[in-house]
């Protein structure tokens, strides 16, 4: 793990030998924004508690900035917090809120004042210091907890699904403020989320976790491009890729093929991949997202521009291109290791699949 801000270390935490996390290992360099991304109970905001030193694992060791801090207490470790209920105290102005933490450290008062108006301004809460979080939307809450963690001066800020209370305009709004505040700071920040969208537009690495392991690590573009499993295919991404059973396009039964929705294309009936049935159409404004169905598919969908006159129940003929396919072993449910060796399996009236490589994931 040398060379990196934060370090997992074999780190696994259970209860009763279920849930939590197993044998997490993982390298977070410093300055970059991580999300850890994953379904419910799936781990990662044990694995967020670990690193907080709200809970301690039962194996492992975790290093931040070259420092062992398995067993410090969470006031030792240098960083901050921002959780999804904002936690800001209810009897407190904004301004009584955001200075709280310093007060405790004895931070100096024109130290403190210079840092407040830093922070209010950074995070657009200019007027509003004398108001009481009930006073205040749920963008402008989230705000002062961001705000509160500024001031803290930690360059280790960790964030437990800090948008999950805030309807869509506000997330898309808050989302750019914390990618603005870690840019303009340099803060290591690690991001827990189940929203892929978040993870995808905020991240430099993605850490998907199931249950309760590392399945894949890499930048968003990796995971979206090269899934290393049929459930990173169909995590990442919305729609998600698009899951075929290899049966169909020539391979042996059981092999699946995934391909992303933006690369399947409508094709004349004589040079088709696949046939399938509208089952739904979403006009979008700039394109529509026609929902296909497939007996022996899931997820199939292709995306249109503009509108279209594409009826319930109507019959289209699909082109899946070769160089956009990945194909999952039915042994492991993982991507091809070596794509030479499905060379010559496809039918005579499919092309060959060219399939990713296998990303071995972190732990």
């Amino acid at each position: 793990m040398t060379g990196s801000y934060v370090a997992f270390d074999g780190i696994t935490r259970r209860w009763d030998g279920k849930g939590g996390v197993h044998d997490i290992s993982l390298s977070v360099a410093e300055g970059s924004f991580v999300s850890i991304l994953g379904p419910s109970g799936c781990g990662k905001s044990t694995l967020l508690r670990l690193l907080a030193g709200l809970e301690r694992p039962s194996a492992g060791a975790i290093h931040i900035a070259g420092r062992d801090v398995t067993h410090l207490p969470a006031s030792q470790r240098g960083l901050s917090m921002v959780f999804q209920s904002y936690a800001l105290f209810p009897h407190l102005t904004v301004r009584e809120n955001i200075l709280f933490g310093m007060k405790v450290r004895r931070v100096p008062r024109p130290r403190r004042e210079a840092k407040l108006a830093e922070a209010l301004e950074m995070m657009g809460l200019e007027g509003l210091e004398k108001r009481k979080p009930a006073a205040l939307s749920g963008g402008q809450r989230q705000r002062v907890a961001l705000a509160r963690a500024v001031v803290s001066g930690h360059p280790l800020c960790l964030m437990d699904e800090p948008l999950s209370n805030l309807d869509a305009k506000l997330r898309n709004s808050v989302r750019r403020d914390i990618k603005a505040l870690q840019r303009n700071l340099g803060l290591t920040v690690i991001y827990v989320t189940h929203d892929q969208a978040e993870a995808m537009s905020l991240s430099d690495q993605i850490v998907l976790m199931q249950d309760s392991k590392i399945v894949q690590t890499g930048r968003p573009e990796e995971l979206y491009d090269r899934p290393n499993s049929v459930f990173a295919a169909e995590f990442i991404g919305d729609p998600p890729m698009a899951i075929l059973d290899g049966a169909v396009l020539g391979l042996e039964t059981g092999d699946q093929v995934g391909i992303r929705p933006e690369h399947i294309s409508l094709a004349e009936p004589d040079a088709a991949d696949l046939v399938a049935r509208v089952a739904a159409c979403e006009y979008l404004g700039a394109e529509t997202r026609v929902i296909l169905a497939h007996p022996k598919a899931r997820g199939l969908a292709v995306a249109l521009p503009g509108q279209n006159n594409l009826q319930i129940g109507q019959e289209v003929a699909l082109g899946l291109p070769q160089e956009h396919r990945v194909l999952f072993r039915a042994a492991a449910g993982a991507a091809e290791k070596d794509p030479r060796s499905i060379a010559g399996r496809a039918s005579p009236n499919s092309r060959p699949v060219i399939a990713e490589r296998h990303l071995q994931p972190s732990s």
